[in-house]
């Protein structure tokens, strides 16, 4: 796993980053999140994937454009801890309840991502953390596994309510557009490019 984390490693280093205790890897192509534990430094060993789904519109930096932003980012906080499993959040305030709203687009928990790449996905108007991108959980659980939401990152609850108990704010999410084991394959030759190189 941690020589597939290469291109990760390059672009936290690019930026002054240190690796988090735990590094989170999404794939657009697999439809899977990777959770990795560090052993030590950049070495990493895989211990769970869940399955997510990323948006129906595709990949992209954009505000407005429910795309889902590519690239180095860190959950920023986390919102809904305290609340009962089920609850549903419109602008990050419960509002109802999954049983009552089934339909429901954010449910159970939100951790909120901010981007650490200047002009990429950070600032103007490619600011993931302005974009409110998020990973989160929905109502109707379906559609889990293929691109459905309109940027965020979904998770079923059965994985977020753990996943949101075990992971400190800070932690590190690279979303890549490949699959798990070609973690920067496409993605570092589009960094690379949005930051005017070659």
């Amino acid at each position: 796993m941690s020589a597939a984390l290469q291109p990760i490693r390059e672009a936290c280093e690019r930026h002054g980053i240190e690796p988090t205790p735990t590094l989170l890897v999404a794939s657009v192509a697999d439809q899977r999140m990777a959770e990795c534990r560090q052993i030590a430094g950049w070495d990493f060993a895989e211990e769970r994937r869940l399955v997510i789904s990323t948006s129906r519109y595709g990949i992209g930096q954009a505000e407005h454009s429910n795309n889902t932003p590519l690239g180095l980012h860190r959950i920023a906080e986390k919102i809904g801890g305290d609340s009962p499993a089920g609850s549903v959040f419109e602008s990050r305030e419960i509002v109802g309840t999954v049983a009552e709203l089934p339909k429901a687009p954010i449910a159970h928990r939100i951790l909120w991502l901010d981007g650490l790449e200047p002009g990429f996905n950070r600032g103007g108007d490619v600011d993931t953390h302005a974009r409110y991108v998020y990973i989160h959980g929905v109502g109707d659980e379906t559609t889990l596994g293929q691109p459905a939401s309109s940027g965020c990152l979904h998770l079923a609850a059965a994985d977020l309510l753990p996943f949101f108990d075990r992971t400190p704010s800070g932690t590190l999410l690279w979303i890549t557009k490949g699959p798990l084991g070609q973690e920067g394959r496409n993605t570092e030759r589009e960094l690379l490019t949005a930051h005017g190189r070659p």
